[in-house]
């Protein structure tokens, strides 16, 4: 299984645990978030600076389509400007704008009564969910593996809500399960199942596309 985790990672470009500096910068946003709440309009602005790529991101994970992401985005922080006099210092900041994000992508979804659908490669690429190449020595490499983290994207769109929020939350955004469980409101038990599931979804999905192409 951590084979298969890591395979998945790296084929959907995943967003790497925080590090240090990572840690430090969201240690030194606590200022921010004080001054933001007592209406300083500069520093809620360094704050969506922070968190707007991580936002837009899982927002077109769980979307599947760019200018739903988008909308979703301006949604999100929205919420967190209404929302952040009631934020306390003792809360997970990164954890409280994920779960916001969640709830606006569900309510979008529902609101436009369609299902998860997976963007196109043209969009990712804009996107920048991609990363260019880094030489001409190895293009056909990278083109597959390219292709690889497409075939991904097009299986998350076969995931059932719950399942894509937890592997999105976990496998592609690095959460821990405890913080994935806190995040949607569930279990730990239950989010370990559904990310299973997931795993073992995106597997199958990718193994019968390669089959095709193999006889193709």
């Amino acid at each position: 299984m951590p084979g298969e985790v890591a395979e998945i990672a790296l084929m959907t470009n995943r967003l790497e645990l925080p590090d240090s500096s990572a840690k430090a910068a969201v240690t030194a946003l606590a200022p921010f978030i004080a001054r933001a709440k007592a209406g300083d309009v500069t520093a809620f602005e360094q704050i969506i600076e922070f968190y707007q790529r991580k936002v837009l991101t899982t927002a077109w994970r769980m979307l599947g389509d760019q200018e739903d992401a988008r909308d979703a985005a301006q949604e999100v922080f929205l919420r967190v400007y209404k929302y952040l006099a009631g934020f306390r210092p003792d809360q997970d900041f990164g954890a409280w704008i994920y779960r916001i994000t969640i709830n606006v992508c569900r309510d979008q979804a529902r609101r436009r009564g369609r299902h998860d659908q997976s963007t196109s490669f043209e969009a990712q690429q804009e996107l920048g969910c991609f990363d260019a190449l880094a030489s001409g020595e190895d293009v056909e490499a990278s083109a597959i593996h390219s292709q690889q983290r497409a075939m991904v994207v097009q299986a998350l769109a076969t995931l059932s809500k719950k399942e894509r929020a937890a592997i999105v939350l976990r496998d592609l955004e690095g959460l821990s399960t405890a913080e994935v469980a806190r995040v949607l409101g569930s279990s730990q038990a239950t989010v370990r199942s559904q990310i299973s599931t997931a795993r073992a979804k995106i597997k199958e999905y990718r193994d019968r596309a390669l089959n095709r192409t193999r006889r193709g």
